[in-house]
């Protein structure tokens, strides 16, 4: 009796220590948070298939989903330089120019002559058509994507920040209107006081900021 009576001790102890996991908050481990993070990154780059505003361009990776039609469907499909893509049944389809509506519309109906009510969806799941550049006395210079309303201190911040030796007073960004180089002045310590705002322009594909 005293013997059974310790176990049940013991285990009325054990019982007490250990800490019950709510039911409601179930364990997220390091490599399944890491995997819906990314998974959320990707989310948010890529651009809705009911997005009229963006224009597809050359190089850009689409997803092409066609309801209930895998054989048709591609994921991960390139823009070609000459700014077509490769479809099954309707071969070379023009995809540059065209927001990712449009050119569900146009795969609509060439689906149509082999199948009943197409449902198509078209949505870009990498932009590499619209890239600004960064270089100079900053810490990463390179190529960055473009992203909606980007500003040259956006761009700026996407570089890592700058060097020691930055002249951060003489930033300009270059660009190319009408086959021309125009320079556009960017006085960091300015702008960063909330002075010359309009210097802060919103970049354009194929800008480079200059940090002297």
């Amino acid at each position: 009796m005293r013997q059974t009576a310790y176990i049940l001790l013991g285990l009325s102890l054990a019982a007490i220590s250990t800490p019950a996991q709510d039911p409601k908050k179930p364990e997220v481990r390091e490599g399944t948070a890491n995997k819906i993070a990314g998974t959320s990154a990707q989310t948010a780059d890529a651009i809705a298939a009911n997005d009229t505003s963006y224009k597809i361009g050359a190089q850009d990776v689409l997803r092409i989903d066609v309801w209930k039609e895998p054989e048709v469907s591609r994921a991960g499909l390139p823009v070609r330089p000459d700014g077509k893509i490769s479809l099954p049944l309707l071969n070379d389809v023009q995809a540059a120019g065209l927001s990712p509506l449009q050119l569900s519309n146009i795969i609509t109906e060439g689906l149509k002559k082999f199948m009943n009510n197409p449902q198509v969806t078209v949505s870009v799941m990498d932009i590499n058509s619209r890239r600004v550049y960064v270089t100079g006395e900053v810490t990463r210079p390179g190529v960055f994507p473009l992203l909606p309303n980007m500003t040259v201190l956006q761009a700026l911040t996407s570089s890592g920040g700058f060097t020691q030796f930055a002249r951060i007073k003489g930033i300009y960004v270059l660009r190319n209107e009408g086959g021309k180089q125009v320079k556009y002045p960017f006085n960091y310590k300015e702008v960063i006081k909330g002075n010359h705002s309009e210097e802060n322009i919103e970049l354009r594909s194929g800008d480079t900021v200059v940090v002297p």
